[in-house]
C-alpha cells in the first residue's frame, strides 16, 4: 500500500482542489494514481458507471487521474436532507437515513466498508491520494470517527495537513491542531502546507519557521491562490459563484438543500450569459431572462422554502412578463401541479400542490433512479446523469424536454416553461450554445476542455510551491 492523506485545519481549506492537483501531478509522472475520501457530506453527487453515487469532488478527483470515477473513491456520502438528518450512502448505495445523534451507531459498520474499498483501490494503483474530511480538531468526533485520524490509523496512512491562509490565523490553526489532538494521533501527521496565500509567499518566512519550531513537523510549500481555481466545478454550497460575463439574465434559486449546483457552472463560465445565484430574502429581479429552478435534497422541503421567500408570487410574476423557466431534477417536480408523497420518501407523507407552471404530477416513492444517460435534446447531443426519487406525467410530458433514449422532461405550451431530470446537460457545448441561442444568446465552445486545461494548470501551480517529490514520497 501507498497512500498519503491531506487533512484540513478546517472545513473548505482547500483540500478537494489540492487533492485533485496533486493527483494531476502524479499521474504527469507517470504514477498509476486513484483519489479517495473516506467520507463526505455534500449533495453534490455523481453518478458512477456502475449506478452508485459518490461526491462530485471525487469524480473531478478522478477525472485528475486519468479515471472513470468508482464508488470505493467515496465509501461514504452523506447528503443532508435537513437540519439534524441526512441520507446515509454507502458503496454507492442508499442504507438509510440517520440522524446525527444516531450516526455513531453506524459507524463500525461504515468503517469495514471504507476499508475494504481503500484495499481495493489501493491494490489497483501506485498511489492513493487521501482527503480528509473538516478537521482533525473537532477532538468532540474523534471516538468511531472513519474521516481523518480515525481511517489513518486503521489503514495505516500518513497525513499531511494543510491550513488556509487566506482566512486568517493559520500559525494558530496548525499549531492548534497539534495542541488539541491526541499524540498518537499527532504521530501520523508527517508535515504541514499553508493554502491560499495572496501576495509575494516569502512575506510569510517567519511565521512558517515558526510553524515548524512549535510543532516539529516540516514545511512542504506555501501554495499562493490559484486564480484558476473558478474553471473547476465547486463542490460546497459556500463556494456558489456568480457569472463573470454579461447579457442574457440568468437568475438561479438558491434553495436550502440544493443539490448538484455544479450544473450551473458551464452557464457560469459564458462570457454572454450572467448568472446571479439568488439569495434567500432577495426577489426575483425584474430583468431576469431565465429563472432555473435547481436540483433538491428535499423537494418538499424546499418547496415549503421557496415560498417562504416569495419566489413563487415573483416566479408566476416572471412568467407574465414572458420569461422563461426552467425546473432540474426536484426544481421541475416543483413547477408541476401537484406532489404526492404517499409513503413520506421525501419527508412528511403527504399531498402538497407545486407552483402550477407545468401540467405534470409527481408521485414519490423509496425507489431511486442512479443513472448515467445520453441522447438528444434541441435536436443536439446531450448527455448527463439522474440522482432522483419518483415519477412525474402529465400533458406537458407529451412536448419532452430530451430523449436520452426514452423521454425526459416537460414543456409547456408556450415553449417558456420546461423541466428536466436531467443533471449536467450544460456540459455539451451543442446543446448548451442551441439552448442559449433559443434564448437569444451566443455561446462559447470548450467547457469540458477548459476544466481539463484548469487541472493541468493547477498540478504545475503545485509543482512550482510545494516540494511535490518529497510530498509523494512521504507516501508509503
Amino acid at each position: 500500500m501507498t497512500a498519503v492523506m491531506i487533512q484540513g485545519t478546517g472545513s473548505n481549506v482547500g483540500k478537494s482542489v489540492l487533492v485533485a492537483g496533486l493527483c494531476r501531478a502524479a499521474r504527469r509522472r507517470g504514477l498509476k494514481v486513484a483519489p479517495f475520501k473516506p467520507q463526505n457530506m455534500s449533495n453534490n453527487a455523481a453518478v458512477t458507471a456502475d449506478g452508485g453515487e459518490i461526491g462530485r469532488a471525487q469524480a473531478l478527483q478522478a477525472r485528475a487521474c486519468g479515471l472513470e470515477p468508482l464508488t470505493d473513491m467515496n465509501p461514504v456520502l452523506l447528503k443532508p436532507e435537513t437540519e439534524m438528518g441526512s441520507q446515509v450512502i454507502l458503496q454507492g448505495r442508499a442504507i438509510g437515513r440517520a440522524q446525527a445523534r444516531d450516526y455513531q451507531a453506524m459507524k463500525p459498520r461504515l468503517l469495514t466498508g471504507v476499508l475494504d474499498s481503500f484495499a481495493r483501490l489501493s491494490a489497483a494503483h501506485d498511489l492513493v491520494i487521501v482527503e480528509g474530511a473538516g478537521s482533525p480538531a473537532e477532538v468532540n468526533l474523534r471516538p468511531g470517527d472513519i474521516a481523518n485520524m480515525g481511517f489513518a490509523r486503521a489503514a495505516g496512512v500518513p497525513v499531511l495537513l494543510a491550513g488556509d491562509i487566506d482566512r486568517g490565523g493559520v500559525i494558530a490553526q496548525i499549531v492548534g491542531t497539534q495542541a488539541v489532538i491526541d499524540p498518537g494521533d499527532a504521530a501520523m501527521i508527517r508535515g504541514f502546507l499553508v493554502n491560499k496565500f495572496r501576495g509575494d509567499p516569502r512575506l510569510f518566512d517567519d511565521g512558517y519557521q515558526l510553524i515548524e519550531r512549535h510543532t516539529g513537523w516540516p514545511g512542504f510549500g506555501v501554495v499562493p491562490w490559484f486564480a484558476g481555481a473558478h474553471r473547476l466545478p465547486a463542490e460546497d454550497a459556500v463556494d456558489l459563484r456568480q457569472g463573470r460575463g454579461t447579457g442574457l439574465h440568468v437568475v438561479c434559486l438558491t434553495l436550502s438543500r440544493i443539490a448538484n449546483f455544479d450544473d450551473l457552472d458551464p452557464l457560469a463560465a459564458e462570457p454572454g450569459v450572467r448568472l446571479t445565484m439568488l439569495r434567500a430574502g432577495q426577489a426575483i429581479p425584474g430583468d431576469a431572462d431565465l429563472v432555473i429552478v435547481p436540483g433538491t435534497k428535499s423537494t418538499l422541503g424546499d418547496l415549503a422554502f421557496l415560498r417562504a421567500q416569495g419566489w413563487d408570487i415573483d416566479l408566476a410574476a416572471h412568467h407574465r412578463r414572458g420569461g422563461h423557466v426552467l425546473g432540474i431534477c426536484g426544481g421541475y417536480q416543483m413547477l408541476g401541479r401537484v406532489i404526492d408523497d404517499p409513503s413520506g420518501a421525501d419527508g412528511v407523507a403527504g399531498q402538497v400542490a407545486g407552483l402550477g407552471l407545468l401540467d405534470v404530477a409527481t408521485v414519490m416513492s423509496a425507489d431511486k433512479r442512479v443513472i448515467r444517460v445520453t441522447g438528444t435534446a434541441m435536436g443536439r447531443p446531450v448527455s448527463g446523469y439522474e440522482i432522483h426519487m419518483g415519477r412525474t406525467d402529465g400533458p406537458d410530458c407529451a412536448r419532452p424536454f430530451a430523449h436520452v433514449p426514452d423521454a425526459d422532461g416537460a414543456t409547456a405550451p408556450d415553449g417558456r416553461v420546461m423541466g428536466s431530470y436531467l443533471h449536467g446537460l450544460f456540459s455539451d457545448d451543442a446543446f448548451r450554445a442551441a439552448f442559449l441561442a433559443r434564448m437569444g444568446a451566443s455561446s462559447q465552445p470548450g467547457y469540458e476542455a477548459g476544466v481539463d486545461a484548469a487541472l493541468d494548470d493547477l498540478a504545475l501551480h503545485l509543482e512550482a510551491h510545494l516540494d511535490v517529490a518529497r510530498l509523494l514520497g512521504v507516501a508509503r
